[in-house]
């Protein structure tokens, strides 16, 4: 038996995630009798998810608030509304969360971005935290080698505010990651493009504990986005000795409703009933 179109309005949900709680949430929101639309960025982490006849994939960048506000639009005119935009994005995806919320609030569609819960992590001696990348202009690093593991899009800005320092980063094996790097001005025999989850060949943090070696590093920049990644950093950078340098999180708009997932999972759930 077919829905009809007041069943169809509300069990439709668009969900921007990645290959991290992403899965996960897809497999529980399906359960609930939604039909989802997820967006990731990669086709590598499309491979994540299992098929499902009420999922529907969708590879690529954004690339802009307007794209996300017509796409709506154009999904309400055909009678196949969204209920809600969820942004289940990294925690450090700032643009992406800016476009998310410009996008869904001119299409008149609510959007519910999923809260990390992080669990302070206790003290450690060489933990040093910054409230953003101008901070790391205050750390002394002149002749320490120093890898960048944020990601390629804030890479320039890392480099400028650590002139001194002798660099090297871990980046995805994507070409737009690549491109970055090296714009920012990295030399690709200091660059690893690597994938985040190399196998179930290789133990957790083999690659990155290989790269500190080889590298011979001193310190290591990373982002306090919480397990499993800042626990790899925190073990790995205590084991070699490093310093490690964590990059808060970006503060949060105050116009977003943001919810654990347990919380977002039980309002949607109250939405599908």
């Amino acid at each position: 038996m077919h829905d009809t179109p007041a069943q169809q309005r509300i069990r439709r949900l668009w969900l921007f995630t990645g290959t991290g709680e992403g899965p996960t949430l897809a497999s529980q929101l399906l359960a609930q009798g939604w039909r989802l639309r997820v967006s990731v960025v990669t086709a590598t982490a499309a491979r994540a998810y299992s098929p499902d006849p009420g999922l529907e994939l969708r590879v690529g960048m954004l690339a802009g608030e307007g794209n996300l506000t017509r796409a709506l639009l154009e999904a309400r005119c055909r009678g196949e509304p969204f209920a809600a935009v969820v942004d289940a994005t990294h925690p450090f995806a700032s643009t992406v969360h800016g476009e998310l919320e410009r996008g869904s609030a001119a299409a008149g569609v609510p959007l519910l971005r999923l809260e990390r819960t992080l669990t302070p992590a206790p003290a450690a001696a060489g933990v040093v935290e910054l409230v953003d990348l101008n901070a790391l202009r205050a750390v002394p690093l002149a002749g320490t080698r120093l890898l960048l593991a944020i990601g390629s899009r804030q890479l320039g800005q890392a480099l400028r505010c650590s002139p001194a320092a002798l660099h090297h980063a871990r980046v995805l094996p994507a070409p737009e990651a690549l491109r970055q790097a090296l714009a920012a001005g990295l030399h690709p025999e200091q660059l690893a493009p690597l994938h985040p989850r190399p196998g179930p060949e290789l133990p957790a943090g083999a690659v990155e504990a290989a790269l500190l070696r080889r590298w011979r590093i001193e310190a290591v920049l990373a982002r306090a986005s919480g397990p499993p990644t800042e626990s790899l950093w925190r073990r790995l950078a205590a084991a070699h000795g490093c310093r490690l340098l964590l990059l808060s999180q970006p503060g949060r708009s105050p116009t977003a409703l943001a919810l654990g997932q347990a919380a977002l999972l039980q309002r949607l759930a109250a939405w599908v009933d």
